[in-house]
């Protein structure tokens, strides 16, 4: 059993959907979530494109990040693949790398305060479902009264099982988004140390 979910800054859960077949891949999962039928839509309204810095007229939508798991749309980015990439590539997927690293750490967190994450649920599948629910709920409360520490932060790292890019949903938007945040991060958007940590 899966559990999509996205975070914000603060390491807490704002979705999770709990449920999916454990051979699902990530793309396949989110595709069938309700975010995604709702962002398809248009019943999530996301806050209004905006522009990087004062220096750039071009506006932004806000997306959500993915790994390598998740087919590209107008409303998720994920880094680009291959081994051979420009720099300009590879400051963008590390920039990407880091925001993932708070649905990571989030994960780490929820696992590490409730252990019983850390084996198989050997229960029937809806009281492993509501278990999960209750443990997501749990640490957010948790997460609102005691703060965290750096230690909760560490990740377990998950498996990736698809790479599928689904070339039907970006068009030319998400390109431009790509570019223009690639744009930036090798300009007045840049952060020390990302050079050499590509």
């Amino acid at each position: 059993m899966l559990l999509l979910a996205a975070c914000d800054s603060n390491y807490k859960f704002l979705y999770i959907d709990v449920g999916a077949p454990e051979k699902s891949s990530d793309s396949t999962t989110f595709k069938n979530s309700t975010l995604y039928k709702l962002l398809k839509t248009n019943k999530i309204k996301l806050p209004p494109p905006k522009t990087l810095s004062d220096k750039r007229s071009e506006k932004i939508p806000y997306f959500l990040i993915g790994d390598e798991g998740f087919g590209l749309c107008q409303f998720l980015l994920r880094p680009f693949g291959g081994k051979y990439l420009s720099v300009g590539k590879k400051v963008f997927n590390y920039r990407l790398t880091r925001a993932r690293r708070y649905i990571e750490c989030s994960f780490g967190i929820l696992s590490n305060k409730w252990r019983i994450l850390h084996r198989a649920l050997n229960v029937e599948e809806s009281l492993a479902e509501n278990i999960i629910k209750t443990c997501c709920l749990l640490h957010n409360f948790v997460r609102d009264r005691d703060g965290f520490t750096f230690e909760d932060t560490i990740a377990i790292s998950g498996l990736i099982d698809d790479t599928t890019v689904d070339n039907s949903q970006p068009g030319n938007a998400t390109k431009c988004v790509r570019t223009e945040l690639i744009d930036f991060f090798m300009k007045e958007g840049q952060v020390s140390g990302q050079m050499e940590k590509i």
